[in-house]
């Protein structure tokens, strides 16, 4: 059995999709399912309940995240176990094919091939994944594929790590690379926001997320943040890209200008969502 945490907040629009996929040729008892609505105001709940067992819903009253997880993995039954963002899409192969991966000595988490679905999006946005999938730490950390994959052993390190926004690079971080794995048997598809303003309200999120991070007691001591010498490389590997590699340098100053003002006046509770994404 694969344990599959999915936290939700006002997700109707989308939860049904991933949770269709997932349960498109399950074997028997071969899933357990826990969608955690948190602070829900839609019809999250009743969109994932419609879907019967192996699904079961449960809720918490606050829109947190955290929460979620923490009230997920009390429900959870069992491992390996996956923390799923409701706004991808993941197949019933690819949650098998994690689950083999994480079932395999020595191999403490794991994460899926991740495929951006940009074909209608507008050219900052493309430009933007182009280069941010090409960085060296997002091509082989478990962060930013709205799929996190533990074995039991996993979970144990990864419980103790304090409670931060970025929970998908906390767990990247806490396994060396030889006890991460990137499946290649399986695939994520992540819908990346459809407006600018929505690109930088989420890459200013990841920013503090990262910054809360390397403040935290008991954190991982290693950093995933882009070098400057990451993009000089790019760049130098194929000079074509040195205007998308401009792109990716603005975006990200302005970013961090944002969540600098957003963590001034809100602390680390500020939810920068991207709405558009879910359209």
């Amino acid at each position: 059995m694969v344990s599959i945490v999915v936290p939700a907040h006002n997700e109707e629009r989308v939860i049904g999709r991933l949770l269709g996929q997932i349960l498109s040729s399950p074997g028997p008892d071969e899933l357990d399912i826990v969608v955690v609505a948190n602070g829900c105001t839609d019809s999250t709940e009743a969109v994932a309940a419609s879907f019967g067992p192996p699904v079961r819903v449960v809720s918490v009253p606050a829109a947190s995240k955290r929460e979620a997880l923490a009230e997920g993995n009390r429900a959870a039954s069992g491992f390996p176990r996956l923390y799923v963002d409701a706004d991808v899409e993941l197949g019933a192969r690819d949650v098998r094919a994690l689950g083999e991966a994480l079932r395999r000595p020595g191999v403490l988490g794991a994460g899926p091939v991740v495929v951006h679905a940009l074909a209608d999006r507008p050219w900052p946005i493309r430009w933007y994944y182009d280069v941010w999938t090409r960085l060296p730490e997002v091509e082989r950390g478990l962060f930013g594929r709205g799929v996190v994959g533990v074995s039991e052993e996993g979970y144990r390190r990864i419980a103790s790590l304090p409670p931060v926004l970025a929970d998908d690079l906390a767990a990247s971080l806490e396994f060396s690379p030889t006890e991460r794995v990137i499946v290649q048997d399986a695939t994520v598809t992540v819908h990346p926001p459809r407006t600018f303003s929505d690109l930088l309200r989420g890459r200013a999120r990841a920013v503090m997320g990262t910054t809360q991070l390397e403040q935290a007691e008991g954190a991982p001591a290693s950093t995933a943040r882009t070098r400057p010498a990451d993009l000089v490389a790019i760049a130098r590997r194929d000079p074509r890209l040195a205007p998308r590699v401009a792109l990716f340098l603005m975006v990200a100053l302005l970013s961090r200008a944002k969540a600098r003002r957003v963590t001034r006046k809100a602390g680390y509770s500020a939810w920068l969502r991207d709405a558009s994404s879910r359209d």
